[in-house]
């Protein structure tokens, strides 16, 4: 009976853990992001990481004094990015995007990647539903 009450105890605490550890990772628009502050990048893919409860990607832009600066670029879950359209294999490394979205308040080389445009002239929107970003209802799948 301990034992069973044991493992019963264990299997609670493990499953709360795992309820638990995407929250913490996750944060609203609005924590991270400036809606005052679009921005447009123009870029070459280094990394992707289609992760939950964001996907993260990143491109090489070069800057007005001619430097290339590495950009993350955030998007939605890979399961969000997937029912409007983005599929992984859409993008490789080397690949030129086009990311329409907004700055991060603490001025990092991070963006909210809003609507992206894919190298086959498709843009998806990438941002999280319902986040309370600029522009949730307003940009559309071409």
């Amino acid at each position: 009976m301990r034992t069973k009450l044991l493992a019963a105890g264990g299997a609670l605490i493990l499953s709360l853990g795992a309820l638990l550890s995407p929250a913490a990772a996750h944060h609203s628009f609005s924590a991270e992001f400036d809606g005052s502050k679009p921005a447009r990048l123009i870029g070459r893919i280094t990394k992707v990481e289609w992760t939950n409860p964001h996907s993260y990607f990143y491109v090489d832009v070069k800057n007005s004094r001619g430097e290339i600066v590495n950009w993350a670029c955030e998007g939605g879950g890979p399961g969000a990015l997937s029912r409007r359209g983005w599929k992984k294999g859409d993008v490789k490394i080397g690949d030129q995007l086009v990311v329409d979205g907004y700055l991060a308040k603490d001025g990092s080389h991070t963006i909210d990647a809003r609507r992206v445009t894919l190298p086959d002239g498709r843009s998806i929107y990438g941002g999280t539903p319902g986040d309370g970003g600029p522009g949730d209802g307003d940009v559309k799948n071409k």
